[in-house]
């Protein structure tokens, strides 16, 4: 008899699976996009709350990883993320420190898409006419009304959507009557981010433009040589290279 972790390795894997096949149309169309920003200079932000902040930072100062990612941090750590407003001023204050210029993009993470402060930033983005790109669970978001008085779900103000194909709660693995574990939003969600940064990666090499990719600094010189990566970004950068 499979075990539950028998069961949440065998439906996740096949769902990640799914994920990146529906996704890939998405995925190409948005590596083009951001490889195009960076090889002009600009910086991919980032904001997720609650839990969603997990997933955002997998690809903030990652080895690995593009120098250009910036993440914008809720302090409360989503404790009043349905506070209508507060989404607002955390934009208002991450703007005003390194910048959300017209053109740029800004990857939102909200599992359920139906909570105030990811709508608002995605609000203040698209204000500001940046590229909205919200990652969430479209079959979640379909069961459970917004609580932002606009009305509207983070899928259905964002200019692109990576669908991480999670269930309604998340969790995938039954334990008993009623009761689910295993939840897929972060290991989904992680992937689809780092799919989407290696897309990047692709246009820009095969552009022939400079790849300003981080090297994890317990490699020899690697810290000198993120340091220099990440002169070109002062400024503009959350989070400040060793």
């Amino acid at each position: 008899m499979a075990t539950i972790a028998d069961t949440y390795y065998a439906t996740a894997t096949a769902l990640l699976a799914r994920a990146r096949e529906i996704n890939a149309p998405t995925l190409k169309e948005l590596g083009t996009i951001l490889g195009q920003s960076v090889a002009n200079g600009g910086v991919i932000h980032v904001f997720g709350s609650g839990h969603s902040d997990v997933i955002g930072r997998e690809i903030i100062g990652r080895a690995g990883g593009l120098v250009c990612v910036s993440g914008l941090s809720d302090p409360t750590g989503g404790f009043i993320e349905n506070l209508v407003g507060y989404g607002t001023k955390l934009a208002e204050r991450y703007d005003r420190a390194h910048g959300l210029p017209a053109g740029e993009t800004i990857i939102i993470i909200s599992n359920s898409g139906k909570n105030s402060s990811p709508i608002e930033v995605a609000l203040y983005a698209r204000q500001k006419q940046m590229n909205v790109v919200a990652l969430t669970s479209v079959g979640m978001a379909k069961t459970a009304s917004t609580v932002h008085p606009g009305g509207k779900k983070l899928h259905e103000i964002a200019d692109y959507t990576l669908d991480n194909l999670g269930l309604a709660g998340d969790a995938i693995a039954p334990v008993t009557e009623g009761v689910m574990a295993g939840p897929t939003s972060t290991l989904i969600g992680a992937t689809l981010l780092n799919l989407l940064m290696l897309e990047t990666i692709e246009w820009l090499k095969n552009g022939g433009h400079h790849l300003p990719i981080l090297r994890s600094q317990n490699m020899p010189d690697a810290i000198n040589y993120n340091r220099e990566l990440g002169k070109k970004y002062k400024g503009r950068l959350s989070r400040q290279l060793a």
